[in-house]
């Protein structure tokens, strides 16, 4: 089994920064693609950043140039700073963790910006 557990949101001013945090735990190899989703009410989860085991990274253009996914492989953690913050990119943001037996998610850390 894969604990996936998120940290790090809060409440911020529009403008603002967040770093989240996502730490994997329990029996696995190696974890291969680790990502950042979010969920806003009303909304379908949507892809926010991905990394790769090797460091190749993509992002949905609504964050390109303000958002940065970057990985310790050592420590089996991915990371998510969060730089000029809108209120549209408050959600519940969700990790999710690939092994080679599945897809991990964990529970998700809600973000919310105000205006």
């Amino acid at each position: 089994q894969v604990r996936v557990v998120e940290s790090g949101g809060g409440l911020v001013q529009a403008g603002g920064s967040l770093r989240l945090s996502c730490a994997a735990s329990g029996t696995f190899f190696s974890i291969d693609d680790m990502g950042w989703y979010r969920q806003a009410p009303g909304k379908q989860r949507e892809l926010v950043a991905g990394i790769t085991s090797g460091g190749e990274t993509n992002y949905a253009d609504s964050v390109k140039g303000r958002f940065t996914i970057s990985r310790d492989n050592a420590k089996n953690t991915v990371y998510l700073q969060m730089n000029s913050l809108k209120p549209e990119d408050t959600a519940v943001y969700l990790c999710s963790a690939n092994v080679v037996h599945g897809e991990f998610w964990g529970q998700g850390t809600q973000v919310t910006v105000s205006s």
